[in-house]
C-alpha cells in the first residue's frame, strides 16, 4: 500500500490560509495607496514632501503589489495541484486512519474544511493524517 499524503486536509488549510493572507495583503496595499494619495494630496506647499522619502514610499508600493500577485499565483498553484492530486485519488482503493471504513474513491469534494473522498459504497472518508491510499 502508498501513503499518499499530500491529498489531505493540511494542505487544503494551507491553501485557506494563503487565500486568506493574499486577502490581507491586498488590503493593506489598498490602505497604504490610499494613505500615499491622501498625504501627497493634502502635502504643505510650502513644505513639500521629500524626493527621496517619495521614492522609499513609491518602492514599498511597488513592493507591496507584487507580493499581493505572488501570492494571487502560488493561491492558484496550490489549488491546481491538490485538484490534481485528487484526481489520481479516483478509483483507488481508500482506508481510514483508525481501519474501520475502506472502499474504493468514486469521488473527492475539496473545500475550506480539508479533502472527503466519497466511496462507491456511499460512505466517506476524510482525508488526512493516517488514511492509506493505494
Amino acid at each position: 500500500m502508498t501513503s499518499v499524503p499530500a491529498v489531505n486536509g493540511t494542505n487544503n488549510n494551507t491553501a485557506s490560509a494563503a487565500s486568506t493572507t493574499a486577502a490581507s495583503v491586498a488590503m493593506n496595499y489598498n490602505q497604504f495607496l490610499q494613505l500615499l494619495m491622501t498625504e501627497l494630496k493634502y502635502q504643505d506647499p510650502t513644505s513639500p514632501m521629500d524626493p527621496t522619502q517619495q521614492l522609499s514610499q513609491l518602492a514599498q508600493f511597488s513592493a507591496v503589489e507584487q507580493q499581493v500577485q505572488t501570492n494571487t499565483t502560488l493561491t492558484s498553484l496550490l489549488n491546481n495541484t491538490m485538484i490534481n492530486q485528487a484526481e489520481t485519488a479516483i478509483g483507488r482503493t481508500v482506508t481510514s486512519a483508525d481501519g474501520s471504513v475502506s472502499g474504493t474513491i468514486s469521488s473527492v469534494t475539496i473545500n475550506s474544511n480539508g479533502s472527503t473522498a466519497t466511496l462507491t459504497n456511499g460512505k466517506t472518508i476524510t482525508l488526512g493524517t493516517g488514511v492509506t491510499i493505494s
